[in-house]
């Protein structure tokens, strides 16, 4: 018989309520069984959820919930490879519980619809019950990354990328929340857009297009490491479009023109730093020799030009470079200059250019003709004065505001035709 992720994962959590000792009446109720060590050391992320907003965020949407189940669930199960089915499928009931809820079809609780700030919670507090988990069974080191590796696949989306027939095709990224620790209640309005917009199907000027997407982490480590492109390398080659999307300036969305080769050191969610030329992993397609600059392909004329909402659109040209024969970077408002060594691209030089840099070598190394490029969103603001609250008017309509800017220029994209 064939079982479901989704059902595998129903039927552990019933398994560890099976495990149960039975009680009488009006007793209190037992504990759910416990095979944890929690003096296991968390990554610095997992860490911020002993900050009383997670927990608030997570009570307020239920995504609490997710926690409350796996955790005890895996004291279930009895080998490594139902562990891995498991796994995957609690990554893939949170995936897809977060793109509900964001399209409306689950009942949001008390936060904006579009809030991706759930999401990013749940997911960390199921890595740290993962990262802290005693199995019945010998779990490697190795083993138990490779675990944690596939709950983060399948609850970014980055597995479940599926196109009907019939239809264009484009495929879109966000990223996590970051920069924590500034303001622990920031929501990152690319990952409300990609939840918003995973599965959509979208009127164009070429017909009909269906958006998936997929959510990517603020890490330095795990783009070193061929996250991009595992994602993308399957599917780029069958899609009509892409765009990878991350939030920017105040006020304004911007399509990036020119992607630069390096990494700018920034930290991360980590507060892990990376500065030098962006590592492509050795076993993608990639151009040799690799080019200090990848132009974009999305049509920056048409979108630009197309009105899509209430924020201001920019082709932004600038790049940071050191000139040929020279060892200081300048900024070119007008672009890179032949011969020279990039320090940073027209989205800067984190992992919104560092992600806009890999797809775009990606797409040249496999010599695609089709749009593709990076959009930068608007800074989400809360109100004025607000520093405690975690949502509030002004929030809200800049999130929703944000979201369907994004479907709009998604639509220009995906009508487009080369």
């Amino acid at each position: 018989m064939k079982v479901s992720l989704r059902g595998l994962f129903v039927v552990l959590v019933g398994m560890s309520a099976a495990l149960l000792p039975a009680v009488p009446a009006l007793a209190a109720p037992a504990a759910p069984p416990v095979c944890a060590d929690p003096g296991v050391a968390l990554t610095v992320e997992e860490q911020r959820l002993s900050q009383p907003q997670p927990g608030e965020i997570l009570a307020r949407s239920g995504f609490d919930r997710f926690a409350a189940a796996f955790t005890p669930a895996l004291c279930a199960l009895p080998n490594r490879a139902v562990a891995e089915v498991a796994v995957a499928a609690q990554g893939r009931v949170l995936w897809e519980a977060a793109v509900a809820r964001a399209r409306g079809a689950l009942p949001p609780g008390t936060l904006p619809v579009t809030d991706d700030r759930p999401l990013y919670w749940a997911r960390l507090q199921l890595t740290r019950a993962l990262r802290q988990w005693t199995p019945s069974f010998g779990l490697s080191a190795v083993e138990r990354t490779r675990l944690l590796a596939v709950l983060e696949r399948s609850s970014r989306g980055q597995d479940s990328i599926r196109y009907p027939s019939g239809v264009r095709r484009v495929l879109v990224s966000g990223f996590d929340p970051f920069q924590l620790d500034a303001d622990i209640r920031r929501s990152n309005p690319s990952g409300a857009s990609a939840l918003a917009l995973d599965g959509a199907l979208v009127q164009t000027a070429a017909g009909p297009a269906r958006i998936e997407t997929a959510m990517f982490p603020v890490l330095w480590d795990p783009f070193a490491q061929g996250v991009v492109e595992r994602t993308f390398l399957p599917w780029l080659d069958r899609v009509d479009a892409f765009t990878t999307v991350s939030q920017g300036r105040v006020g304004r969305f911007d399509v990036e023109r020119h992607n630069g080769r390096w990494r700018g050191g920034f930290p991360d969610n980590e507060l892990v730093s990376s500065t030098g030329v962006i590592p492509i992993p050795p076993s993608v397609p990639t151009v040799t020799p690799p080019p200090e600059f990848v132009p974009t392909t999305l049509p920056y004329q048409e979108i630009v030009a197309t009105p899509t909402g209430p924020f201001p659109v920019f082709d932004n040209t600038s790049v940071v470079e050191i000139p040929a024969g020279q060892t200081e970077p300048v900024t070119r408002p007008a672009g890179p200059t032949p011969g020279s060594t990039a320090r940073a691209g027209g989205g800067g030089n984190y992992l919104s250019n560092e992600i806009a840099y890999r797809t775009t070598l990606l797409r040249d190394a496999l010599g695609l003709d089709i749009p593709g490029g990076h959009l930068h969103t608007p800074v989400l603001q809360f109100a004025e004065g607000n520093t405690t609250e975690l949502t509030d008017p002004v929030f809200e309509a800049n999130q929703r505001a944000i979201v369907d800017q994004v479907r709009s220029v998604l639509v220009v994209v995906a009508g487009t035709t080369t």
